[in-house]
């Protein structure tokens, strides 16, 4: 099977603000259907450096979505086609977790560089676009991950000053 390649991008969200799409990109497996929300943070200093790292081949990673700390959605893997966001990672039974999901990449420069707040503006951006997700393909609120769920030996975001009291309070 040869690899994916990028495809011209219609946003699959109404939130959608920018796209740049990434060759790094898949075809689900096992059926793929989507029952888990991934987030994660980016460790990287702007929105600019994460989706130049998102979208180099020779990185083998990507998301579907980026939230800017500005609110600025871009995507950049179709929801159809399997990111490469999750790495090894497992859920109870799933270990092919980006077969089975959807990736928010959440700007922010992480721990290792001062790890700041997230911004009001950036979690209504995440807030509307998660609902929005979830709506669509039905993911129970138990299947809305962190990154830190999924891999905890080796991944902490999105972190302690992540809101999920906020999220959870949104329905989500």
């Amino acid at each position: 099977n040869a690899p994916l390649k990028p495809r011209d991008l219609a946003p699959d969200s109404p939130f959608v603000d920018m796209i740049a799409p990434s060759p790094n990109i898949g075809e689900r497996r096992g059926g793929g259907r989507i029952d888990f929300l991934i987030l994660h943070y980016t460790g990287l200093e702007s929105a600019r450096r994460s989706i130049d790292v998102l979208c180099d081949p020779r990185n083998e990673v990507s998301c579907h979505y980026l939230v800017d700390d500005d609110g600025t959605i871009t995507q950049m893997v179709r929801e159809a086609d399997r990111a490469w966001h999750a790495g090894l990672s497992s859920w109870h039974a799933v270990e092919d977790i980006n077969s089975h999901s959807i990736g928010i990449e959440i700007q922010n420069p992480g721990h290792v560089t001062g790890y700041p707040a997230f911004p009001d503006t950036q979690m209504q951006a995440i807030e509307d676009l998660s609902r929005d997700i979830i709506s669509r393909y039905g993911i129970r609120p138990e299947n809305i991950l962190a990154h830190s769920d999924i891999a905890p030996q080796r991944k902490i975001d999105p972190g302690e000053k992540f809101d999920w009291g906020r999220m959870a309070a949104a329905g989500i």
